[in-house]
């Protein structure tokens, strides 16, 4: 008997154990902006537990207080109304949501990540003549690349900021959509290609931070993390010192290596980096003889390039990357490929393939632009020979 009241103690404290691996960091931050939304998601679980819990102890008080035994129980089985509870049931949850909607629309402008900050902290505005620390950040296969375009430099796997010092953080991604996430900094804001998505954030506190991907981006997604240093001023001049004495430099021809998908991926140096990467890297035309996505929107704007934008299609294909490598996507077909459509075309009873929605050109009495149905002729096409 008493073995079995040891082992009732010992199963009453398992559940503990369990708790000891997690990571309370987004409800412990250490930077302004993720302190503000902890803050929000605080008062929304306050706010919505001032209906559950009376919910929750009226259910189980009434269940007890009118069960079958109980014969001192009034019993009315005619009551069916009540204006006084009415009054409580819909007042209540109406002024919550009242305060939540209130709250959300508040939050939603002050914690959007596109805004410039306003504030260090709680008890300090930043002074007017701050300039931001700027940080070009791209989600590559499976690895992190920062650029520091005002300093020069470029990591991989690898953050580094000045306590108290305005971040201002510019994301995208060469290939699949990722999502950038230092949970004690702010909440994570997607990486996405051919786009670019903002953040800005301050760390508060010095410490060394965990930083990667929320967004599953294939095989190598879950080594895809990278340290964030919260250091003070002397220290990250200390830290930008040694970037530039042990590292290389970041060329084109570098950063088409470093693309390539690999996994646990060191930290990397990069003393200097080409000015106009990032941006290239944005427009995906980092590969030589890509056409910029700033170009091809320029000639839709313009209305489209006719029939001599056939000549730009090689340049136009961004989804056969490492093909010659032997690195193909699973369901990469032509033309990236050469491999055959997975689905054939849909054909009537006959055995003729029938016209499928969206494949004719035509639109009652005009066509698109660059066809030739009468319509103006579109701008010549631009070609980019880089």
């Amino acid at each position: 008997m008493q073995k079995l009241s040891k082992f009732s103690r010992l199963l009453l404290i398992l559940p503990l154990f369990f708790l000891a691996g997690c990571n309370l960091v987004v409800m412990s931050p250490s930077g302004d902006i993720a302190t503000q939304q902890r803050d929000l998601i605080i008062v929304s679980t306050v706010l919505m537990l001032l209906i559950i819990i009376p919910v929750i102890f009226l259910t189980l008080f009434f269940a007890w207080r009118y069960r079958r035994s109980n014969t001192a129980a009034n019993y009315a089985p005619e009551w069916h109304h009540s204006t006084r509870l009415e009054i409580v049931i819909w007042a209540a949850p109406l002024a919550i949501i009242i305060a939540l909607g209130a709250i959300t629309w508040i939050s939603t402008h002050k914690l959007d990540p596109y805004r410039p900050l306003d504030r260090i902290d709680a008890d300090r505005a930043i002074p007017a003549d701050t300039k931001p620390l700027t940080v070009e950040v791209v989600a590559l296969d499976w690895k992190w690349l920062f650029f520091y375009p005002d300093l020069g430099i470029a990591t991989v796997n690898e953050l580094a900021a000045p306590v108290d010092m305005p971040i201002s953080f510019k994301i995208t991604a060469s290939s699949v959509m990722n999502s950038f996430f230092i949970p004690a900094l702010a909440g994570q804001v997607y990486a996405m290609p051919g786009m670019q998505t903002r953040l800005h954030a301050v760390i508060n506190k010095e410490g060394e931070y965990d930083g990667f991907s929320a967004n599953y981006s294939g095989e190598g997604f879950s080594h895809m993390r990278f340290k964030f240093h919260g250091l003070n001023q002397e220290d990250f001049d200390a830290w930008v010192a040694q970037v530039k004495q042990r590292g290389t430099m970041l060329n084109r021809d570098t950063y088409l290596k470093l693309e390539k998908p690999s996994e646990n991926e060191p930290v990397r140096y990069y003393a200097g980096a080409d000015a106009d990467l990032y941006d290239a890297i944005l427009n995906m035309c980092a590969t030589p003889g890509k056409m910029c996505a700033g170009e091809m929107m320029h000639i839709d704007m313009m209305g489209g390039g006719g029939k001599e934008s056939q000549e730009n299609r090689e340049k136009l294909t961004y989804d056969n990357r490492h093909a010659d490598d032997g690195i193909v996507a699973p369901a990469a077909t032509v033309p990236a490929t050469g491999a055959p459509a997975r689905s054939e075309p849909a054909r009537n009873s006959g055995g003729d393939m029938q016209d499928m929605p969206g494949m004719d050109m035509q639109h009652e009495g005009h066509s698109m632009p660059g066809t030739s149905n009468g319509g103006d002729p579109a701008p010549a096409q631009l070609n980019n020979n880089n």
